[in-house]
């Protein structure tokens, strides 16, 4: 077919049929060029055609079906989207196996409604959370769904980053979880924290190699002061009260971390 002059171009716009048969033409031009790339023609639905149109468009779709195969595409391979994300993001979904709070990074089991004691004690839906963003708790803790949230906030990004180079960390020692009993057990005093499932008490976190850095005697140490002390401040935020060794005599030896809120903000001491 002899070129279309310019100026005839701009008066008469191609038509569908033509622009198809031309689009076609030049994807097969680029396609012979590349490798994996295959094309089959796309079926339109059936349309009253133009004078000259039909002949066309049937000689273009002959000469890519002869050029590329009845069932070439240009499409590309869909992969299998587990093998996608670890191709091309270089992660593996997180196994919510086990998990709980609807965070796979929580592993433990549902508790469901604990009673109280006293007067103020007791958590409606509690969780006893055994690992925490792959660092184990020594034992079960049983707390609400929101405190294990925080949990999970200060172990990611507080706990493993500051340990990165002396662990990694692999375990926390759980000195206190739930228990329903008075602020630091005095007679008369207000419901603990800990008797909400809102509170944990950590003592000591133990590296890969089986070394512990205890809050007793690690706080009074150079290097290890200088991590607890990180730790102890990267809780405060993701937990509204973080109390340990300068905070008075009753946590000389651990962490106290609960998500009660206050009006002023975080209390951190």
């Amino acid at each position: 077919m002899p070129p279309i002059p310019l100026a005839e171009a701009q008066e008469e716009p191609q038509s569908p049929a033509l622009q198809e048969a031309a689009v076609l033409v030049a994807v097969s031009e680029v396609a012979t060029r590349v490798q994996g790339v295959r094309l089959r023609p796309t079926p339109r639905p059936t349309k009253a055609a133009e004078p000259g149109e039909a002949e066309i468009t049937v000689v273009a779709q002959a000469a890519a079906v002869q050029t590329f195969g009845p069932t070439s595409s240009l499409r590309p391979i869909v992969r299998p989207k587990a093998v996608e994300q670890q191709v091309f993001f270089g992660k593996k979904r997180k196994s919510r196996k086990g998990s709980v709070c609807g965070n796979a990074d929580i592993k433990g089991e549902k508790v469901g409604r604990v009673p109280g004691k006293l007067n103020g004690c007791g958590v409606k839906d509690a969780v006893r959370v055994t690992s925490i963003s792959g660092v184990r708790l020594s034992r079960g803790a049983v707390m609400t769904c929101d405190t294990a949230q925080a949990l999970n906030q200060w172990v990611e990004r507080g706990v493993k980053p500051t340990f990165r180079n002396r662990g990694p960390v692999v375990e926390m020692r759980v000195a206190a979880h739930y228990s329903c009993r008075t602020r630091n057990n005095r007679r008369g005093a207000k419901i603990s924290e800990h008797g909400k499932g809102k509170a944990i008490d950590i003592s000591s976190f133990t590296m890969k190699d089986g070394e512990e850095i205890t809050v007793l005697q690690g706080w009074k140490r150079g290097s290890s002061r200088r991590l607890l002390q990180r730790t102890w401040k990267a809780a405060c935020g993701p937990f509204g009260t973080v109390l340990g060794p300068k905070a008075d005599r009753y946590h000389q030896d651990h962490f106290h971390l609960d998500t009660a809120r206050h009006r002023g903000g975080p209390y951190c001491r």
